[in-house]
């Protein structure tokens, strides 16, 4: 059962409906790093309305979105991707996804148009968790621990992400998807 799964590099948490924390309605985490220090990953279904040459001094060509990584230091920026052959010194999370790297050279790939948007996302922020802060929350049953493969976490809209995850891990979790924001309007 996927909810059972335990959580890892690579894992997605999902905020279950009745989470009760604004930072995360709806949200869907992919983690960076889970370890007895702690746990670090990035919102993935979380958009401003700011991009990527809002942020940054130099131009950049392309309108990239920046996520709202997470509630934490939202005066830093994080990307992910899955073109390690063009950026060069990422940290492997899961299969052909890679945090971080040679940042000027995503930078020139963008407006070379060599690097496409829905190979990168650009995060404000984290998402964060002190040593056995987050094995708690799920004792709370606050979270689902799933996985997924890079194409639909680069390919799936920001504001479907949450549902359809839900809807391909079937069963219980489908009538999950389906759960209105809030109840007492159903």
């Amino acid at each position: 059962m996927p909810s059972a799964m335990k959580i890892s590099k690579g894992s997605l948490l999902i905020a279950k409906p009745f989470l009760g924390d604004p930072n995360f309605e709806r949200g869907v985490i992919l983690m960076c790093e889970h370890n007895e220090q702690g746990s670090f990953g990035f919102v993935l279904n979380q958009i401003t309305d700011l991009f990527l040459g809002d942020v940054l001094d130099e131009t950049i060509y392309q309108d990239i979105a920046l996520h709202l990584g997470g509630p934490v230091e939202k005066n830093t920026l994080h990307f992910i991707h899955r073109r390690p052959d063009l950026v060069a010194g990422g940290t492997e999370i899961m299969q052909n996804v890679y945090w971080g790297g040679d940042f000027d050279s995503v930078k020139m790939l963008l407006n070379l148009n060599t690097f496409h948007a829905d190979d990168i996302r650009f995060f404000i922020g984290y998402s964060g968790w002190s040593g056995g802060q987050l094995e708690d929350e799920l004792k709370q049953d606050s979270w689902i621990v799933s996985s997924t493969n890079s194409d639909f976490l680069f390919t799936t809209p920001p504001e479907n992400f949450w549902r359809e995850i839900l809807r391909n891990m079937g069963g219980e979790y489908r009538s999950i998807a389906h759960y209105p924001i809030d109840p007492r309007l159903n």
